[in-house]
């Protein structure tokens, strides 16, 4: 097999929060052309993929990206392999980010207008969802021969069959659809949510349990023993950190609560506020779940072939215990508090260890980079990622494309929208009934000095692109 070999793009050395290897890679390091597999390639000749999708979990929530909340095995990965430190999710909420990583096109263009989180309970959101002829990079893999597995959280539509996973490319599909759960009866609010294919089903343990349970049982069904064993993706969608979705008896009302498990939140008592505290236990319970995977893959000879991504959702939380720090604003803006987060690819043997780069890149990208590492074809031309296979690679990465968000906008509920793009080092936003801003990433990341007066053009120019992904499906 091919090797691809990964340097920072910037030349930035591995911090030390991220276990720095002592190793230095003096040598240039060999790179190789792009794997060029047809679809007809051998099923054992393409890697297995496994995402591993966290909920509400900001960039100061990682240990490997400077958090006080210790992840050791969320951080083995950058000691493994390769840390991003400008990697953008394609929303600041739920739902549109899920839509932008599945489909590669911005949640503006989807039919529904899905730039805001659909809500369990409300009715008109019981007809919104990812429609059949929006194509996911899963429904691809899926043709192309891999086995394809959710397990935890959809959340791109619970009211119709039509919007069900196994309608856009999985074959399995174990969790619930809607934006969150009470973790101990894996229900939403007084209501059940919890589904094999599609049929509710009971469920006996704390949810960020049972979702690695079930992860963990899939890998071991695809023991590397066996020899007629088809590639998988599998996607692992924890509900953690997010807040849980109780159901308040003397109200009868559904209720957020933090819900952390007594026993994680043991391990943490050295965090004083208790807000945090609850946070970041249910952050150190889905990082054990997330060793039990990573210690799945070793066991079953399975570790050399898949690559493994960890990435979250969207920004943290601050009313519920997240934090972004340095960067300004959190889940639901557009600051890059609510869409910079953390991302880490390992895959041994073919991504250097230790190892990461500043270029710019985003969860729009992962449709693209599937299809030229599996070497699927036809590639879709209305994509708004690029691929990324370059950065894996260690190669100079071109230009990135202009990331252009609308987040939290749908005139039928009376919500209101955010815009804003980032190209290049510059960054214009839009907040809701406020005047636009204009920033510089390089100098200033934190968002601190707007500089739109003195940089019109360049504030029209990007006002410009995202008035056109508006208007143009």
């Amino acid at each position: 097999m091919m090797r691809f070999f990964a340097r920072s793009t910037t030349h930035s050395k591995p911090t030390l929060a991220c276990w720095t290897l002592a190793t230095v890679f003096a040598q240039s390091l060999l790179t190789l052309s792009p794997l060029t597999l047809t679809a007809g390639a051998q099923p054992n000749s393409r890697p297995n993929i496994l995402l591993i999708f966290s909920d509400d979990q900001g960039v100061n929530d990682v240990g490997c990206y400077g958090s006080e909340i210790k992840t050791p095995h969320i951080d083995s990965l950058a000691r493994d392999g390769l840390k991003f430190n400008q990697f953008y999710a394609a929303s600041s909420i739920c739902t549109p980010s899920r839509f932008g990583l599945f489909t590669g096109r911005f949640a503006q263009r989807s039919h529904d207008q899905l730039t805001s989180a659909l809500m369990f309970l409300t009715e008109p959101d019981a007809l919104r969802g990812i429609r059949a002829d929006e194509q996911t990079y899963v429904s691809q893999l899926q043709q192309a021969g891999y086995q394809t597995h959710l397990v935890g959280k959809w959340h791109l539509g619970h009211g119709q069959d039509s919007f069900w996973p196994t309608e856009h490319g999985f074959d399995t599909f174990y969790g619930h659809t809607g934006g969150c759960v009470d973790f101990f009866t894996c229900h939403y609010a007084n209501r059940p949510d919890w589904y094999r294919g599609k049929e509710l089903v009971p469920t006996q343990d704390y949810a960020t349990d049972v979702i690695t349970a079930e992860a963990v049982r899939i890998i071991q069904s695809n023991d590397s023993t066996r020899s007629t064993r088809s590639p998988w993706y599998l996607q692992v969608s924890y509900n953690a950190p997010h807040f849980g979705k109780g159901w308040d008896a003397q109200t009868q009302k559904p209720q957020n609560m933090m819900q952390p498990k007594p026993s994680d939140l043991e391990r943490v008592m050295a965090i004083a506020d208790p807000l945090r505290r609850s946070f970041a236990a249910k952050v150190v319970g889905m990082d054990d779940g997330i060793g039990q995977l990573l210690g799945s893959l070793a066991a079953t000879g399975q570790a050399s072939n898949t690559l493994v991504i960890f990435m979250t959702d969207h920004g943290g939380d601050p009313d519920y215990g997240g934090s972004n720090l340095p960067l300004r604003g959190g889940k639901a803006t557009l600051f890059e508090g609510g869409v910079r987060v953390p991302c880490l690819v390992r895959w041994p043997g073919q991504i250097a260890a230790g190892t990461q780069t500043d270029a710019i890149a985003s969860a729009l990208d992962w449709y693209p980079t599937f299809t030229a590492l599996t070497g699927i074809t036809p590639v879709p031309e209305n994509l708004d990622g690029q691929s990324i296979l370059p950065i894996l690679q260690g190669k100079t990465a071109p230009p990135h494309r202009p990331i252009i968000w609308t987040t939290g906008s749908h005139a039928e509920l009376g919500r209101k929208a955010w815009h804003a793009v980032r190209d290049g080092k510059w960054k214009w936003i839009q907040p809701p009934g406020k005047p636009a801003m204009l920033f510089d990433l390089d100098s200033d990341p934190s968002e601190t000095t707007d500089i739109l007066q003195s940089h019109p053009q360049v504030a029209d120019r990007l006002n410009q692109l995202s008035q056109d992904t508006i208007s143009v499906p």
